[in-house]
């Protein structure tokens, strides 16, 4: 069987930066442990894969480990490639997800794509010793958590610095460890963040769009803002426009295609 692949760098408007994703474009539905399989032979951190579901398109990510309730990048390298290779002419794509359905539009203008996200509201927590341990780094201003554990820092210096220990932190029992900070001169941006998520296969994911669920509703009360811009601190580094909408959260950004191709299954 031959099917279609795209690598696409989400969260920037040049190759070799942002966050790689590969998207697989399908008429139907693939068996799971096939898409696993494709997924750990991709070794990114994620491949996703839509097929039309109706009106929609129904969207799963897998790391190579495991699939995944929600994935930012990878939803915005699919729309890309719906809207720039596949020619899909309507303002708005419709993804059914784990997480509920997902609006991607897109901003002709301004260069960008817009999704359209849950918000997780962070919750002050007690940090077990191993995240603190882990993370080796100076003591943080607090530690809360959602889906992921969200650890604040002083100054986007000390998010720079950290240079974890991935088999501690693959030992938590939640999905990821997001390290922020507020932006300073090294970004220019509003907020700055990391994300570390060993106990998928992914020590560190270079943008991370599902993260910023939880960073807007945290940093727009703090910084006073509903639209904000964020830099995610990896060596790829990414950019993203974020509004905090309530409920919903608007996370945009740019993407550029590395390549498109067949595999062979």
């Amino acid at each position: 069987m031959e099917l279609p692949i795209y690598q696409v760098d989400a969260f920037t408007g040049k190759v070799f930066a942002g966050n790689p994703a590969a998207i697989c474009p399908l008429d139907e539905p693939l068996d799971a442990q096939l898409m696993q399989a494709i997924a750990m032979e991709n070794n990114l951190s994620e491949t996703a894969f839509f097929y039309p579901e109706g009106q929609s398109f129904r969207l799963r990510w897998f790391t190579p480990v495991s699939e995944i309730d929600l994935c930012g990048h990878a939803t915005l390298a699919s729309a890309w490639v719906l809207f720039e290779e596949l020619g899909y002419d309507r303002p708005e794509i419709r993804f059914e997800t784990q997480s509920g359905p997902l609006f991607v539009s897109r901003d002709i203008e301004a260069g960008l794509l817009r999704m359209d996200f849950p918000t997780w509201t962070p919750q002050p927590i007690t940090p077990p010793r191993a995240l603190l341990d882990g993370l080796r780094g100076p003591e943080p201003l607090e530690v809360l958590a959602t889906r992921d554990w969200l650890v604040v820092y002083k100054n986007e210096e000390d998010v720079l610095r950290l240079n974890p220990d991935m088999e501690s932190l693959k030992a938590l029992d939640r999905l990821g460890v997001i390290i922020t900070a507020k932006g300073g001169p090294i970004s220019n941006a509003d907020f700055v963040s990391r994300f570390f998520v060993p106990g998928e296969g992914i020590p560190e994911d270079p943008v991370t769009g599902s993260a910023h669920s939880t960073l807007i509703p945290y940093w727009s009360p703090r910084l006073g803002k509903q639209a904000m811009r964020a830099v995610q601190l990896s060596q790829r580094r990414g950019e993203l426009f974020c509004e905090h909408n309530g409920e919903r959260v608007a996370i945009s950004g740019r993407a550029v295609l590395y390549m498109r191709g067949s595999i062979y299954v």
